[in-house]
């Protein structure tokens, strides 16, 4: 029984939490309330203040779940060449496409303008991780070191989300043209490979 009891809690704290994304990510921090998640997951809405306190803490909470997710999904350790730094992107690219939903997170937080975000020393050591990829590249010669690290890692990083952030854009953009997410998803990483070439 108690089993069953654990398994109904967690399921539906994912309930909520999937329901928290969708609703964040449409509407906001700002524009999102915790009846309309809890209506959303069909769960009585005290249970959604019993698991995640109120609506910034769940915010936060279902950002880092979904900055978990991508770390998972696409990591980075080792780049070992300008072609490495072009499949990182495409990677991070095609994790965007299917989860949209992280750019419209990041974005939504970005308004806010906070000084300081949710945990942010775990999420910059996070970043700094990748960073630290990029500078490893940049000692052994492998990839420019024209830019600092942190600029080339942030400018893939900003190139593969943007279409994703403003796709009224990229639609405007490739009005008179035969664009497609795979084309641009090849521009994007033979962007990402110039960017990341050693100079000659």
């Amino acid at each position: 029984m108690l089993v069953g009891m654990a398994w109904n809690t967690e399921e539906t704290k994912r309930k909520l939490k999937e329901a928290a994304v969708a609703e964040f990510a449409a509407h906001g921090l700002g524009g999102t309330t915790m009846e309309r998640i809890a209506r959303r997951a069909g769960v009585n809405k005290e249970r959604l203040y019993t698991y995640f306190g109120d609506k910034p803490r769940l915010f936060a909470t279902v950002l880092a779940d979904e900055l978990n997710k991508v770390a998972a999904a696409v990591p980075l350790d080792h780049l070992d060449g300008p072609e490495a730094v072009a499949e990182y992107a495409g990677a991070v690219y095609a994790y965007h496409a299917e989860h949209p939903e992280l750019t419209r997170l990041l974005l939504w937080e970005g308004l806010l303008d906070l000084p300081a975000v949710p945990d942010e020393a775990s999420r910059t050591d996070y970043y700094r991780t990748k960073v630290a990829a990029f500078e490893r590249a940049q000692q052994s010669k492998t990839i420019s070191d024209t830019l600092p690290a942190a600029d080339l890692a942030f400018l893939v990083l900003a190139l593969a989300g943007w279409w994703y952030a403003v796709p009224q854009m990229a639609r405007m953009m490739h009005a008179d043209s035969s664009s497609t997410p795979a084309s641009a998803k090849a521009a994007l990483m033979q962007a990402a490979t110039q960017l990341a070439a050693p100079s000659n």
